[in-house]
Protein backbone atom coordinates (compact mmCIF):
# COMPACT_ATOMS: atom_id res chain seq x y z
CA UNK A 1 0.00 0.00 0.00
CA UNK A 2 1.26 3.68 -1.31
CA UNK A 3 1.93 5.79 1.77
CA UNK A 4 1.70 9.66 1.48
CA UNK A 5 3.31 11.59 4.05
CA UNK A 6 0.00 12.77 5.36
CA UNK A 7 -0.17 9.29 6.07
CA UNK A 8 2.72 9.00 7.50
CA UNK A 9 2.50 12.15 10.01
CA UNK A 10 -0.78 10.62 11.17
CA UNK A 11 1.16 7.15 11.94
CA UNK A 12 4.20 9.45 13.64
CA UNK A 13 1.82 12.19 15.43
CA UNK A 14 -0.39 9.12 16.98
CA UNK A 15 2.82 7.39 17.65
CA UNK A 16 4.32 10.24 19.76
CA UNK A 17 1.17 10.99 21.26
CA UNK A 18 1.35 7.15 22.95
CA UNK A 19 4.96 8.48 23.74
CA UNK A 20 3.13 11.21 25.71
CA UNK A 21 4.96 13.79 23.60
CA UNK A 22 2.94 17.26 24.46
CA UNK A 23 1.66 18.98 21.02
CA UNK A 24 2.59 15.38 19.17
CA UNK A 25 1.79 16.69 15.96
CA UNK A 26 3.85 19.72 15.47
CA UNK A 27 6.77 17.24 17.29
CA UNK A 28 6.05 14.71 14.10
CA UNK A 29 5.96 17.51 11.38
CA UNK A 30 9.66 18.87 12.66
CA UNK A 31 10.79 15.48 12.43
CA UNK A 32 9.62 14.57 9.27
CA UNK A 33 10.71 17.96 7.67
CA UNK A 34 14.06 16.49 8.95
CA UNK A 35 14.05 13.14 7.75
CA UNK A 36 12.44 14.09 4.02
CA UNK A 37 15.14 17.16 4.29
CA UNK A 38 12.13 19.24 3.44
CA UNK A 39 10.98 22.18 4.94
CA UNK A 40 7.90 22.66 7.55
CA UNK A 41 6.15 24.65 4.30
CA UNK A 42 7.44 22.17 2.37
CA UNK A 43 6.30 19.03 3.81
CA UNK A 44 2.57 20.92 3.97
CA UNK A 45 2.67 21.52 0.28
CA UNK A 46 3.86 17.55 -0.73
CA UNK A 47 1.55 16.13 2.09
CA UNK A 48 -0.42 14.17 -0.35
CA UNK A 49 3.28 12.98 -2.09
CA UNK A 50 3.65 9.29 -1.96
CA UNK A 51 7.06 8.08 -0.17
CA UNK A 52 9.75 5.98 -1.50
CA UNK A 53 9.96 2.64 0.68
CA UNK A 54 13.60 4.06 1.66
CA UNK A 55 11.77 7.72 2.69
CA UNK A 56 9.75 5.41 4.50
CA UNK A 57 12.02 2.95 6.09
CA UNK A 58 14.72 6.42 7.52
CA UNK A 59 11.58 8.49 8.76
CA UNK A 60 9.90 5.26 10.79
CA UNK A 61 14.15 4.83 12.00
CA UNK A 62 14.01 8.35 13.25
CA UNK A 63 10.59 8.11 14.76
CA UNK A 64 11.34 5.21 17.01
CA UNK A 65 14.56 7.20 18.50
CA UNK A 66 11.98 10.07 18.93
CA UNK A 67 9.87 7.84 20.62
CA UNK A 68 12.25 6.48 22.71
CA UNK A 69 13.05 10.02 24.15
CA UNK A 70 16.16 10.91 22.47
CA UNK A 71 15.71 14.43 21.35
CA UNK A 72 15.46 15.22 17.69
CA UNK A 73 18.94 17.58 17.98
CA UNK A 74 20.96 14.41 18.67
CA UNK A 75 19.03 12.56 16.49
CA UNK A 76 20.39 14.50 13.48
CA UNK A 77 23.59 15.71 14.81
CA UNK A 78 23.52 19.14 15.12
CA UNK A 79 21.70 22.34 16.93
CA UNK A 80 20.51 25.81 15.76
CA UNK A 81 21.82 28.25 18.13
CA UNK A 82 21.96 32.00 17.86
CA UNK A 83 21.26 31.45 14.17
CA UNK A 84 23.74 29.77 13.39
CA UNK A 85 23.92 26.07 12.80
CA UNK A 86 26.06 24.11 14.83
CA UNK A 87 27.30 19.77 14.69
CA UNK A 88 26.91 17.73 17.66
CA UNK A 89 28.93 14.98 19.20
CA UNK A 90 28.77 12.78 22.52
CA UNK A 91 31.50 15.03 23.38
CA UNK A 92 29.20 18.16 23.62
CA UNK A 93 26.78 19.75 25.26
CA UNK A 94 23.64 20.39 23.28
CA UNK A 95 23.50 24.15 23.78
CA UNK A 96 19.51 25.13 24.55
CA UNK A 97 18.12 28.72 23.68
CA UNK A 98 18.62 30.29 26.99
CA UNK A 99 22.56 30.33 26.47
CA UNK A 100 21.16 33.00 23.83
CA UNK A 101 20.85 35.15 26.51
CA UNK A 102 24.65 34.65 26.96
CA UNK A 103 25.89 35.69 23.76
CA UNK A 104 23.17 39.19 23.66
CA UNK A 105 24.77 40.32 27.18
CA UNK A 106 27.68 40.38 25.59
CA UNK A 107 26.76 41.91 22.42
CA UNK A 108 24.71 44.86 24.13
CA UNK A 109 27.54 45.98 25.96
CA UNK A 110 30.72 45.68 23.74
CA UNK A 111 29.20 46.43 20.33
CA UNK A 112 29.37 49.62 18.48
CA UNK A 113 32.70 51.50 19.25
CA UNK A 114 34.46 49.81 16.53
CA UNK A 115 37.44 48.10 18.61
CA UNK A 116 38.78 44.15 18.02
CA UNK A 117 37.96 42.22 20.80
CA UNK A 118 39.19 38.96 21.86
CA UNK A 119 37.09 36.53 23.77
CA UNK A 120 37.12 32.98 25.36
CA UNK A 121 34.96 30.80 26.18
CA UNK A 122 35.72 28.05 28.85
CA UNK A 123 34.32 24.50 28.50
CA UNK A 124 33.14 26.00 25.02
CA UNK A 125 31.49 22.38 23.76
CA UNK A 126 30.42 22.58 20.46
CA UNK A 127 31.44 26.22 20.42
CA UNK A 128 28.53 27.85 19.76
CA UNK A 129 29.33 30.68 22.37
CA UNK A 130 32.31 31.89 21.17
CA UNK A 131 31.18 31.60 17.60
CA UNK A 132 28.15 32.77 18.05
CA UNK A 133 30.02 36.03 19.39
CA UNK A 134 32.66 35.75 15.87
CA UNK A 135 29.87 36.41 14.28
CA UNK A 136 28.93 39.68 15.54
CA UNK A 137 31.76 40.82 16.23
CA UNK A 138 33.88 40.37 12.34
CA UNK A 139 37.35 42.01 14.05
CA UNK A 140 37.30 39.59 16.67
CA UNK A 141 39.59 37.01 17.92
CA UNK A 142 37.92 33.85 19.75
CA UNK A 143 39.38 30.93 22.10
CA UNK A 144 37.63 28.59 23.46
CA UNK A 145 38.53 25.67 25.94
CA UNK A 146 37.32 22.00 26.67
CA UNK A 147 38.88 19.53 28.70
CA UNK A 148 37.01 16.75 26.02
CA UNK A 149 39.54 16.37 22.76
CA UNK A 150 36.48 15.29 21.07
CA UNK A 151 34.57 18.45 21.99
CA UNK A 152 37.18 20.36 20.58
CA UNK A 153 37.12 18.59 17.41
CA UNK A 154 33.82 19.47 17.12
CA UNK A 155 33.99 22.96 17.78
CA UNK A 156 37.33 23.46 15.53
CA UNK A 157 34.85 21.95 12.59
CA UNK A 158 32.07 24.20 13.55
CA UNK A 159 34.59 26.74 13.29
CA UNK A 160 35.43 25.95 10.00
CA UNK A 161 31.97 25.26 8.44
CA UNK A 162 31.04 28.48 9.53
CA UNK A 163 33.91 30.43 7.74
CA UNK A 164 35.24 31.10 11.22
CA UNK A 165 38.47 28.96 11.92
CA UNK A 166 41.01 32.16 10.99
CA UNK A 167 39.80 33.45 14.41
CA UNK A 168 39.04 31.14 16.44
CA UNK A 169 41.14 28.92 18.38
CA UNK A 170 40.24 25.48 20.29
CA UNK A 171 42.22 24.32 22.80
CA UNK A 172 41.83 21.18 25.15
CA UNK A 173 42.31 22.30 28.71
CA UNK A 174 41.26 22.40 32.70
CA UNK A 175 39.32 25.67 32.48
CA UNK A 176 41.85 27.98 32.57
CA UNK A 177 44.60 26.18 33.73
CA UNK A 178 47.66 27.60 31.27
CA UNK A 179 46.34 30.30 29.63
CA UNK A 180 48.06 33.41 29.71
CA UNK A 181 46.42 36.87 28.31
CA UNK A 182 43.67 38.80 28.87
CA UNK A 183 40.35 39.23 27.18
CA UNK A 184 37.52 42.10 26.28
CA UNK A 185 34.93 39.12 27.60
CA UNK A 186 34.92 35.46 28.93
CA UNK A 187 32.18 33.64 28.65
CA UNK A 188 31.05 30.06 30.49
CA UNK A 189 28.27 27.86 30.42
CA UNK A 190 29.77 25.32 33.34
CA UNK A 191 28.07 22.58 35.04
CA UNK A 192 25.40 23.37 37.52
CA UNK A 193 23.41 20.76 38.81
CA UNK A 194 24.09 19.39 42.46
CA UNK A 195 25.73 15.75 41.69
CA UNK A 196 22.66 14.61 44.09
CA UNK A 197 20.17 15.84 41.13
CA UNK A 198 21.45 14.23 38.63
CA UNK A 199 19.37 10.97 38.87
CA UNK A 200 16.40 13.19 38.78
CA UNK A 201 17.16 14.73 35.25
CA UNK A 202 14.77 14.03 32.17
CA UNK A 203 16.02 11.04 30.61
CA UNK A 204 16.53 13.22 27.36
CA UNK A 205 19.28 14.92 29.36
CA UNK A 206 20.52 12.41 31.50
CA UNK A 207 21.19 9.86 28.70
CA UNK A 208 22.41 12.03 25.69
CA UNK A 209 24.48 15.16 27.70
CA UNK A 210 28.04 14.33 28.66
CA UNK A 211 28.16 14.30 32.63
CA UNK A 212 31.31 16.20 32.56
CA UNK A 213 28.81 19.26 31.24
CA UNK A 214 25.95 18.56 34.02
CA UNK A 215 27.44 17.78 36.91
CA UNK A 216 28.78 20.84 39.20
CA UNK A 217 29.73 19.03 42.31
CA UNK A 218 27.73 18.65 45.46
CA UNK A 219 25.73 22.01 45.23
CA UNK A 220 26.36 23.13 41.87
CA UNK A 221 28.66 25.30 42.04
CA UNK A 222 31.95 24.01 41.81
CA UNK A 223 33.12 25.28 38.78
CA UNK A 224 31.86 28.98 39.49
CA UNK A 225 34.54 29.19 42.34
CA UNK A 226 37.21 27.75 40.04
CA UNK A 227 36.05 30.37 37.49
CA UNK A 228 36.03 32.91 39.62
CA UNK A 229 39.61 32.19 41.00
CA UNK A 230 41.22 32.77 37.16
CA UNK A 231 38.78 35.60 36.00
CA UNK A 232 40.85 38.57 37.97
CA UNK A 233 43.99 37.13 35.22
CA UNK A 234 42.17 37.12 32.77
CA UNK A 235 40.11 39.83 31.89
CA UNK A 236 41.34 43.31 30.76
CA UNK A 237 40.57 46.25 33.20
CA UNK A 238 36.77 46.18 32.88
CA UNK A 239 36.22 43.26 30.69
CA UNK A 240 32.95 41.27 31.21
CA UNK A 241 32.31 37.81 32.33
CA UNK A 242 29.25 36.26 31.12
CA UNK A 243 27.86 32.61 32.72
CA UNK A 244 25.27 30.66 32.72
CA UNK A 245 23.30 29.45 35.78
CA UNK A 246 20.69 27.14 36.99
CA UNK A 247 17.58 28.32 38.72
CA UNK A 248 17.64 29.78 42.06
CA UNK A 249 21.58 30.16 41.73
CA UNK A 250 21.88 33.57 40.53
CA UNK A 251 22.68 34.94 44.29
CA UNK A 252 25.16 32.27 45.12
CA UNK A 253 26.82 32.50 42.17
CA UNK A 254 26.88 36.76 42.76
CA UNK A 255 28.41 36.20 45.85
CA UNK A 256 31.23 34.28 44.80
CA UNK A 257 32.26 36.37 41.71
CA UNK A 258 32.28 39.49 44.09
CA UNK A 259 34.34 37.82 46.47
CA UNK A 260 36.93 37.33 43.59
CA UNK A 261 36.97 41.45 43.07
CA UNK A 262 34.55 41.46 40.12
CA UNK A 263 31.33 43.86 40.02
CA UNK A 264 28.22 41.86 39.69
CA UNK A 265 25.57 43.10 37.64
CA UNK A 266 21.30 42.62 38.10
CA UNK A 267 21.00 39.03 36.85
CA UNK A 268 19.48 39.01 33.19
CA UNK A 269 16.15 36.43 32.97
CA UNK A 270 15.88 34.09 29.81
CA UNK A 271 12.47 33.86 27.87
CA UNK A 272 11.03 31.70 30.57
CA UNK A 273 11.52 35.02 33.23
CA UNK A 274 14.47 32.78 35.37
CA UNK A 275 17.15 34.46 36.22
CA UNK A 276 19.61 32.97 33.79
CA UNK A 277 22.91 34.97 33.29
CA UNK A 278 25.17 36.47 35.65
CA UNK A 279 26.86 39.38 34.10
CA UNK A 280 30.64 40.62 35.69
CA UNK A 281 33.12 43.33 35.68
CA UNK A 282 36.61 43.43 36.08
CA UNK A 283 38.43 45.76 37.92
CA UNK A 284 39.53 49.01 36.24
CA UNK A 285 37.08 50.69 33.52
CA UNK A 286 39.62 51.19 30.83
CA UNK A 287 37.98 49.04 27.50
CA UNK A 288 35.14 48.57 28.83
CA UNK A 289 33.41 49.49 26.00
CA UNK A 290 29.52 50.23 25.97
Amino acid sequence: MSKTIAHLLDEAAALLAAAGFPDPRRQARRLLAAALELSPAGLLAQSERVLAAGEIARSRAMLARMAAGEPLSRILGRREFWGLEFALSEATFDPRPESETIVAAVRERLQGDGRDRRFLDLGTGCGCLVLALLSEFPKALGVGVDIAEGAVRTARGNARALGLADRALFLVGDWAQALAGRFDAVVANPPYIATAALADLPPAVARYDPRRALDGGADGLAAYRVLAAALPALLRPGGLFACEVGQGQAQAVAAILAASGLAVETPLRDLAGIERVIVARGGGSRGAGR
